[in-house]
């Protein structure tokens, strides 16, 4: 499949009328003759192809004059993977729209945090994709809203502004026209549920992703170095708080045969669409497996390990500030050592919260709050205490700044200029935090062993240079061979 940019529709086509769910997403489908637009996996009979036009968005989809179909509900399929492997001016906004940036900041704050003027940050996605920033949020605002109008029974007034709305009259005329039913008409028809009712402010949702999923690493690891108060493992569900823009949230994820079981409690429903975001970007949920196993494959020593078990996700982060702490308090300690250090601190300096569920007690601590701790309250060596120090000062002041908009060579550049940086410290951080796709640690104890194991080279020059081949998935090869050892972030808890 071809970039957004210049699809090609011979291949859209032929994605269309064998209903290819590896598709849902990267684009989407337009009927000429209805005027609904689908997924490429819709249920329906497919239309003639000279009815069939093509979009790279669904917002360019709604500013063309189409609906969306009832029956594939082309708004709720899995993000593009697009934008989680680049780090152009488009992938670094595609993110920063997807975490609510232009409804709080608007068009010219998300231009500011991009660096570029609002025309051209305006032109350049309008280009690839067919819509501009206002569209593409109008698009997430009404996702946001079919959302809390099928899995809430929260008056419409107030779904329209936890939604983004600026009016209820907004709100009706956006969903009306995307959906082509009006708000009480989209709740009439949500399927009912039995199950106890949802304390307020919770909601319980289905994150889609591309299949296959593999969740063994993937709720192992975050299981495995889950920070006692912040995080924990209960009744097959990885638990965890959030620290939002309105607020603050706990989320409950659990993985499922075709979804991930997603039950949010927040207090401010405006954070829905920023705490979806950031759910998805932890759990690597919009990736393209299919498309990371097959370059994976072509190293006959790592086919079989990918063969065992396809579908290894990239485990990430909801705070990428907070990952870059715990990463210079996990710098040559066992996990169970960096789990002390940093529970230590979670109640030394966090935010306590209260959790109906019992379990998770704090938030973990902003930069700003470890910007006051005293260096000498910490129980590490002098060395790692002045790297933890320089990293959270520089994080409090806004010298350096990790997000979804990072401009990856740029961050890591900024990393290896601090004391106590090396290049596993800033590699894992690109790969978990910046979501780098490509990170490799050619150094890491565990990846020099199984290469060794797997008949690779087991020197980190000798191993790098092998790994020329694995690109752009060396962050994903980083998993598959994680998981030749029996260290528990590799299984599943039970």
């Amino acid at each position: 499949m071809q970039t957004a940019t210049h699809l090609d529709r011979e291949h859209c086509v032929r994605a269309v009328r064998s209903k290819d769910a590896r598709f849902d997403g990267w684009f989407f489908t337009a009927v000429l003759t209805t005027r609904i637009y689908c997924r490429p996996s819709c249920p329906v009979v497919p239309p003639k192809p000279e009815n069939m036009t093509f979009y790279p968005s669904a917002a360019a989809c709604q500013q063309a004059g189409f609906r969306a179909c009832k029956r594939c509900r082309p708004d709720t399929s899995p993000g593009s993977p697009e934008w989680n492997q680049r780090a152009d001016l488009v992938a670094r906004a595609m993110r920063l729209i997807a975490d609510g940036v232009v409804d709080r900041e608007g068009v010219p704050g998300l231009a500011a945090r991009l660096g570029y003027s609002t025309r051209q940050v305006e032109r350049q996605l309008f280009a690839e994709l067919g819509a501009g920033p206002l569209a593409l949020a109008r698009a997430q605002r009404a996702q946001t809203a079919r959302l809390l109008i099928e899995t809430s029974a929260l008056p419409m007034a107030e779904i329209a502004f936890a939604a983004g709305f600026s009016s209820i009259r907004t709100f009706n005329g956006t969903v009306r026209e995307v959906f082509a039913l009006s708000p009480s008409e989209l709740r009439a028809r949500a399927p009912r549920t039995s199950g106890p009712a949802s304390a307020p402010g919770t909601l319980s949702l289905r994150l889609p992703f591309r299949a296959p999923l593999n969740p063994d690493n993937l709720f192992g690891h975050l299981a495995a170095t889950a920070v006692p108060g912040v995080e924990e493992w209960r009744d097959g569900a990885y638990r965890r708080t959030l620290r939002l823009p309105y607020g603050h949230g706990i989320v409950s994820l659990a993985p499922r045969p075709d979804h991930i079981a997603c039950r949010l409690t927040l207090s401010d429903l405006r954070d829905l669409t920023v705490a979806i975001s950031r759910c998805r970007r932890l759990l690597d949920l919009d990736a393209d497996p299919v498309a990371v196993d097959d370059q994976l494959r072509t190293d006959p020593f790592l086919a079989p390990l990918v063969d065992k078990a396809p579908g290894r996700r990239v485990p990430r982060t909801v705070d990428e500030a907070e990952f870059a702490v715990r990463a210079v308090l996990g710098q040559q300690v066992s996990t169970a050592a960096a789990r002390t250090h940093a529970a230590r601190l979670v109640t030394a300096h966090g935010k306590p919260l209260d959790d109906p569920e019992g379990g998770l007690t704090h938030l973990f601590p902003s930069a700003e709050a470890l910007a006051d701790v005293d260096p000498e309250t910490l129980a590490m060596p002098r060395i790692r205490r002045t790297t933890f120090t320089t990293l959270v000062r520089r994080l409090a002041d806004g010298t350096l700044h990790l997000g979804v908009e990072s401009d990856w060579p740029e961050a890591r550049a900024r990393l290896l200029a601090l004391p106590g940086f090396g290049p596993w410290t800033v590699d894992v951080i690109a790969m978990r935090a910046l979501g780098d796709p490509d990170a490799f640690l050619p150094t890491d104890l565990g990846i020099r062993r199984a290469a060794g194991e797997s008949g690779l080279p087991s020197t980190p020059a000798a191993l790098t240079a092998r790994a020329e081949a694995w690109r752009p998935w060396r962050a994903y090869a980083v998993q598959y061979l994680w998981a030749t050892d029996s260290h528990p972030i590799n299984f599943l808890p039970v």
